[in-house]
């Protein structure tokens, strides 16, 4: 057994699908209207978005989750990487959550929020 992906679900794929391509997702072409969509990562991991309106399709129970269960983590090639790929991401207008800063655990490391409020980590060895 291995894992093979990790679904997001998002009120709007569009501003989603923007977002995740920032930090070198290919979702393929636009299927306008589409309510799932999925990248494949370098080592296999697919990536999945899903619509909310999916969700409520596959589990008419289905309800907004609250708050962060969990966090996806971007390994950037370099610390100056990790501030490059931050900056893109503010500047196409999505919102930070941390600045990028050295961690005493020895990498750069920032946080930006996506689409949907899910916070994703960005971070390279120093």
């Amino acid at each position: 057994m291995k894992l093979d992906a990790i679904g997001i679900v998002s009120a709007d794929l569009k501003r989603a699908v923007q977002f995740y391509e920032l930090l070198g997702l290919s979702f393929g072409k636009d299927d306008a209207g589409a309510d799932h969509l999925e990248a494949n990562t370098p080592n296999g991991l697919r990536i999945m978005l899903d619509s909310e309106s999916l969700m409520r399709k596959l589990d008419p129970a289905w309800k907004k989750p609250v708050g962060q269960g969990m966090t996806l983590a971007f390994l950037c090639g370099s610390p100056a990487e990790v501030n490059s790929k931050f900056q893109a991401i503010l500047s196409a207008g999505f919102r930070g959550k941390k600045e990028p800063w050295d961690a005493f655990w020895g990498q750069r490391y920032a946080s930006v929020i996506d689409a949907d409020g899910n916070a994703v980590d960005l971070f390279a060895p120093l």
